[in-house]
C-alpha cells in the first residue's frame, strides 16, 4: 500500500492480524498489507504485542533442578496474573461511565508509582507514548477547561438575557459585541456541554417527500467493465459477510476499472447508506480527487439514495446503474465480492466471530492491492500495474 501516514485503527488490525497468526512472521504479515516490515515492528513494540511460542527443555535423568525452576517460574506467574487480575478490577471502576480512552490514561497516571507504566500500558492496551503525550499536554488541557468554563458562564448569561431564545448564532455575535472573539463552532460546541439551545420555530412536514435521487441513472457503461485510464470508471456493490448465529457484517467496495484496484471499502453491521458513502469517501481520500469518475452501482437502495447522491455530486462523480434485476450489468463487483468469500472462507460457511471476520478482511482486502496477482493485469497486483502505469506515462511525457 502506498501510503505516507496510517491511521490508528490500520495499525491496530495489523497489529491484531500479527497476533492471531502465530506461524507467520512479521516479514509476511507485512508483505500481504503492502507496508515495511520494520514498520510493522515497531507498531507491535509500540502495542506490546507478543503471541506464545513454546518450547520445551531435555534435563538430565533424575534430576529436579529443572522442575524446581519451573515451579518457581509458575508460582511467580501465578502472582503476576493475579496481580494483573487485581489491577483490572481497579481499572473497571474508571471505566463505570465508559471505556473512553481518557479514562485508561488516569487509571495509568493514578497507579504507575506501585505498578509502573510499561506494565499498566500492556494491560490496557495503550502505547506508552500515547499516554506520555496525553500526561505532557494535561496542562494545555486543564488551560482549555478553564476557558471553556468562563465561556460556559458567560454563554449561561446571555441566554438567560434573552429568555433562553437565542440560539449559537445569536450568541455568538453577542459575545463578539461583548469583545470576545469566538468561533461559532466552538459556542456551539460548549452548549451541547451544558445542554443549551436555542428556540427553534416549528415547520410543517410532510409525511411523504419525493426523492429526486430514487430516479434511475442512466447505464454509462453498457456491461463494458474496461478503462482506458485510472481514475475514471469504478464499480461499487456491497455483499454481505456470514457469521455464526445467524448474524452478518456488510462490506461496501469501490473498483477501479482500469487498475482493478480496491480504491475505497468499508464494512459494517447495517446496510445503511453511510455504508456506501463511507465507502465512496475512501476511494476518494485514495486518489485524491474522484472529479469526472463515473461510479456504476446496481438499484440497491443504498445506491438510489438522495444521500448517496449528494456524496456523489460533492466528490464530483458522475452515477451510473444497470438494469434492474441484472447482476451481468455489475459482474465485475459481483465476480469481486465471489473471489473475496471464497478465498477468505475457503470451505467454511461464516466466520465464528465478527473479530475473525474483520482481521481477514482487513488482511485480504489489502493483499489483493499489494500482493494478489491479477490475470488481466499481466499477473500484477493492482497497485504494481499502477506504478507501472504512472511510470510509463511520465516517460512519454519526458520524452514528449
Amino acid at each position: 500500500m502506498v501510503m505516507k501516514n496510517y491511521p490508528p485503527d490500520f495499525k491496530a488490525d495489523a497489529v491484531a492480524l500479527y497476533r492471531s497468526r502465530p506461524a507467520a512472521t512479521i516479514k509476511q504479515i507485512a508483505a500481504d498489507l503492502g507496508i515495511n516490515p520494520e514498520t510493522l515492528r515497531n507498531w507491535i513494540r509500540a502495542a506490546g504485542a507478543s503471541r506464545p511460542r513454546g518450547h520445551q527443555t531435555d534435563a538430565p535423568a533424575g534430576s529436579t533442578a529443572p522442575l524446581e525452576e519451573e515451579n518457581a517460574a509458575l508460582r511467580k506467574k501465578i502472582r503476576e496474573l493475579e496481580e494483573e487480575r487485581e489491577i483490572l478490577r481497579k481499572a473497571a471502576k474508571y471505566f463505570a461511565g465508559g471505556d473512553a480512552l481518557v479514562n485508561r490514561f488516569q487509571f495509568v497516571e493514578d497507579h504507575q508509582r506501585r505498578y509502573g507504566v510499561k506494565r499498566l500500558c500492556r494491560l490496557l492496551e495503550i502505547a506508552r507514548s500515547s499516554f506520555y503525550y496525553w500526561r505532557g499536554t494535561a496542562p494545555d488541557r486543564a488551560a482549555r477547561r478553564a476557558a471553556d468554563a468562563r465561556l460556559a458562564a458567560r454563554i449561561r448569561a446571555v441566554h438567560l438575557e434573552s429568555d433562553g431564545t437565542y440560539g449559537v448564532p445569536r450568541i455568538t455575535a453577542e459575545l463578539r459585541d461583548d469583545g470576545e472573539p469566538v468561533n461559532h463552532k466552538r459556542v456551539a460546541r460548549v452548549m451541547r456541554s451544558i445542554n443549551l439551545a436555542g428556540v427553534r420555530l416549528r415547520r410543517r412536514h410532510r409525511t411523504t417527500i419525493a426523492d429526486p435521487a430514487a430516479a434511475k441513472a442512466p447505464d454509462l457503461l453498457g456491461r463494458n467493465f474496461s478503462a482506458d485510464a485510472l481514475n475514471s470508471k469504478y464499480v461499487g456493490d456491497i455483499t454481505y459477510l456470514p457469521l455464526d448465529g445467524g448474524k452478518f457484517l456488510y462490506l461496501a467496495t469501490v473498483i477501479d476499472l482500469a487498475s482493478r484496484r480496491l480504491a475505497g471499502w468499508a464494512i459494517a453491521d447495517h446496510m445503511r447508506t453511510e455504508l456506501v458513502t463511507d465507502a465512496l469517501a475512501a476511494a476518494q481520500r485514495t486518489r485524491g480527487s474522484l472529479t469526472g469518475a463515473i461510479m456504476h452501482t446496481d438499484h440497491g437502495s443504498q445506491y438510489k439514495s438522495r444521500k448517496f447522491a449528494e456524496a456523489c455530486r460533492s466528490a464530483g462523480v458522475i452515477q451510473s446503474m444497470g438494469a434492474i434485476g441484472s447482476s451481468a450489468d455489475n459482474a465485475l463487483a459481483e465476480s469481486f465480492n465471489a473471489t473475496f468469500k471464497r478465498e477468505t472462507l475457503q470451505d467454511r460457511k461464516a466466520w465464528s466471530s465478527e473479530r475473525e471476520a474483520r482481521l481477514d478482511a482487513f488482511r485480504w482486502l489489502h493483499r489483493y492491492n499489494t500482493r494478489r496477482r491479477h490475470s488481466r493485469l499481466g499477473h500484477r497486483s493492482p497497485i504494481a500495474y499502477e506504478t507501472a502505469v504512472t511510470a510509463t506515462s511520465t516517460t512519454l511525457a519526458q520524452a514528449a
